[in-house]
C-alpha cells in the first residue's frame, strides 16, 4: 500500500476526530478523500505537524491525531523528545513511514536505510510505540485510540503518489474552520 491507500482505509477512523496533517502530498490526499472541518491542513510547515498537534491536545480534552511522514520526523528530529516528556494521553502521532521524501519526488529518507522511527521515538523517551504494516493501520489506529494513551504508531508503507490538485482552500478559511471545530 501507499499513503494515500492507507489514508482512504483510515478516514473513517479520523472523521470524529481532530487531525493535523503532514504538509505537502499527505494534506491535499486527506483532502480529496474526506475534507471536513476537523482537518488541519499543513500548507507550508514541513516537521510541524507532530509539533501542533502535540500543542493542540495539551491545550484541551478531544482526541487529536496527527499523520507524518518519517520525512518530516526527521527534519524536526527535536520533536520527539518534546513528545516523551509532555504526555498527552489525547494525543496520537501516525507516521507514515514510505522510505521518502514522498511530496519532493520520493527521495529516500535515512529512515528508509538504517535509522528505525521506532527506535529513536523509544530511545526518546515515548512509552506507546507501535510499528505496523500498512494493512494494519487501521487497527492499531484505533487501538491506540481506544487505549486513551498516548501513542506514537510507524506504519511501515511502500513509497508512491497519486497525482492530484493542490488545495485550494484559503489558509485562512482551513484555520477558522478547524479553530471552530476545536472549540465546539
Amino acid at each position: 500500500m501507499i499513503r494515500s491507500e492507507i489514508l482512504r482505509e483510515i478516514a473513517p477512523i479520523l472523521n470524529p476526530h481532530l487531525v493535523v496533517c503532514n504538509i505537502g502530498l499527505p494534506s491535499q490526499e486527506l483532502h480529496m478523500i474526506d475534507d471536513n472541518e476537523r482537518n488541519f491542513y499543513m500548507l507550508g510547515t514541513m516537521g510541524l505537524s507532530s509539533s501542533i498537534g502535540l500543542g493542540l491536545a495539551l491545550a484541551q480534552d478531544k482526541t487529536v491525531i496527527s499523520i507524518d511522514g518519517d520525512g518530516s520526523v526527521l527534519t524536526n528530529l527535536g520533536t520527539l523528545p518534546t513528545i516523551a516528556n509532555n504526555v498527552a494521553n489525547n494525543y496520537i502521532l501516525l507516521i507514515i513511514d514510505n522510505g521518502s521524501y514522498g511530496s519532493t519526488g520520493d527521495q529516500p529518507t535515512y529512515a528508509g536505510k538504517k535509522t528505525k522511527l521506532e527506535n529513536v521515538a523509544t530511545a526518546c523517551g515515548c512509552e506507546n510505540v507501535v510499528v505496523c504494516q500498512d494493512v494494519d493501520t487501521g487497527a492499531a489506529l484505533q487501538a491506540a485510540i481506544d487505549s486513551k494513551q498516548m501513542t506514537i504508531i510507524v506504519s511501515k508503507c511502500d513509497s508512491g503518489n497519486i497525482k492530484l490538485p493542490v488545495i485550494t482552500k484559503d489558509p485562512v478559511v482551513i484555520r477558522d474552520r478547524f479553530m471552530t471545530a476545536v472549540a465546539s
